[in-house]
């Protein structure tokens, strides 16, 4: 079984894990499921990805990791091979993707010399990126974003993800970002090919049907939606077409395939 496997709802619930992390992988692994991990969460690199799996017991490596932060870095250098400096709102996962394609992202302060904008979710954003970012997308600059989830799980409740502070640019340009993560199918491509698979002998597991199962279902992959993030059983059996598999939880997926 080929899995791409979202983190956020279906891993871990902030700095709680979902379930047994370690006991799930090692019978994954028993199994010979093959498995790569596809996140919009574009504030942290493979690297760190790989050390937070390992934390709760789940040995990978960083080719198993695949960001939203990469697909939108290599969205932008397969689309405008040109441009050498962005605006980047976003973390360490976000400048690091950036940077490592080649791309020099600027301070704020030179906000007004990028040749494009990039947005991700930053927990330091304030009103001066806001506005410079702004003030570019109205120049007419390209326009990217890592994801539009306009929420992060945590184990609280819901709080702003990327797609919120995106909104906030969108309503002061009238102008949509390119978006490289879930829904696009963009993300899940790049997994495909790190997993050296086919899209219908793939399975996509998320937590959200707006993006996880709509991507999966855009790069014609199947889809298992798991019930520890954010959607539910009942948007679920509104959803069309709706998901392959329903599920409360990841353990529960390994529960339904002894069936």
């Amino acid at each position: 079984m080929n899995l791409i496997l979202d983190m956020d709802g279906v891993l871990w619930r902030g700095e709680a894990p979902i379930g047994n992390l370690a006991e799930i992988f090692q019978e994954m692994r028993r199994r010979g499921w093959r498995f790569v991990f596809a996140t919009n969460n574009s504030t942290r690199t493979p690297q760190e990805y790989v050390a937070r799996l390992e934390h709760f017991g789940v040995p990978a490596e960083p080719w198993q990791v695949v960001t939203s932060s990469q697909a939108v870095a290599e969205m932008i250098r397969r689309e405008h091979p040109q441009i050498e400096t962005v605006f980047a709102i976003g973390e360490n996962g976000l400048l690091r993707a950036l940077e490592a394609r080649g791309l020099r992202c600027l301070p704020v302060e030179q906000a007004q010399e990028a040749q494009a904008v990039v947005v991700g979710l930053d927990r330091q954003v304030n009103f001066a990126k806001m506005s410079e970012a702004t003030l570019l997308v109205r120049r007419g600059l390209p326009f990217y974003a890592t994801n539009p989830d306009r929420t992060f799980p945590t184990p609280r409740g819901e709080i702003p993800g990327a797609g919120a502070w995106v909104s906030v640019i969108v309503t002061a340009s009238d102008v949509t970002p390119r978006f490289a993560g879930k829904p696009s199918p963009y993300l899940i491509e790049l997994a495909l090919q790190r997993l050296g698979s086919a899209p219908q002998d793939t399975w996509v597991v998320g937590d959200r049907l707006e993006t996880d199962v709509a991507a999966a279902q855009a790069a014609g992959c199947r889809s298992v939606l798991v019930l520890s993030g954010v959607s539910t059983r009942q948007q679920a059996e509104r959803w069309s077409p709706p998901p392959d598999r329903v599920v409360e939880n990841l353990a529960a997926l390994l529960e339904e395939r002894d069936r």
